[in-house]
């Protein structure tokens, strides 16, 4: 994703991409502009399964992104590369809300299950952790960012029902 019809640094960053990809000839590369990339993610988001770009374009279309799964407390993230990966949640440090049991623990956990999978290749266990962050969710272990209607659970709540689920997987 970038913006090579208006931003120089974009066409230089489409070379790059297009010559890195020929090494990895398994994986399909569609250059894609930044405005069409934040329609296709509200008209069609299940069409997309990776986004690479820059960090400008990528921290603005996450914050899109997250509003489909409805909130950036959400989404996990990781930097990967070479043997050690960098994994966090995308929503940032919130200072405003520490102690409060307000922030939503689930891109965290998420992260986590990504380590699992990616770094450690544990994919049972990043499966569970998969599996026990659907089923909070479904039974209603959510925080007050998703909490539309209804009763908003804690940071505590949620992350201990996921730790719970995990423990008895």
């Amino acid at each position: 994703v970038d913006k090579a019809n208006v931003l120089e640094t974009s066409k230089l960053w489409r070379e790059v991409v297009t010559e890195v990809a020929k090494d990895y000839p398994d994986i399909t590369v569609e250059h894609m502009l930044v405005d069409r990339a934040a329609m296709e993610l509200v008209a069609k988001p299940s069409q997309i399964d990776v986004l690479l770009t820059s960090n400008l374009f990528g921290d603005i279309l996450s914050d899109e992104a997250a509003m489909l799964a409805g909130s950036l407390g959400m989404l996990p993230s990781a930097s990967l590369g070479g043997a050690v990966g960098l994994y966090e949640p995308v929503h940032g440090s919130a200072p405003d809300i520490v102690g409060k049991g307000l922030a939503n623990p689930i891109g965290a956990i998420a992260s986590l299950a990504m380590m699992l999978r990616y770094t450690f290749e544990l994919e049972d266990e990043a499966r569970a952790v998969d599996r026990a962050i659907e089923s909070a969710l479904a039974k209603g272990y959510i925080t007050s960012d998703l909490a539309l209607e209804g009763k908003a659970r804690s940071t505590e709540e949620v992350g201990d029902h996921i730790a719970k689920s995990v423990q008895n997987a």
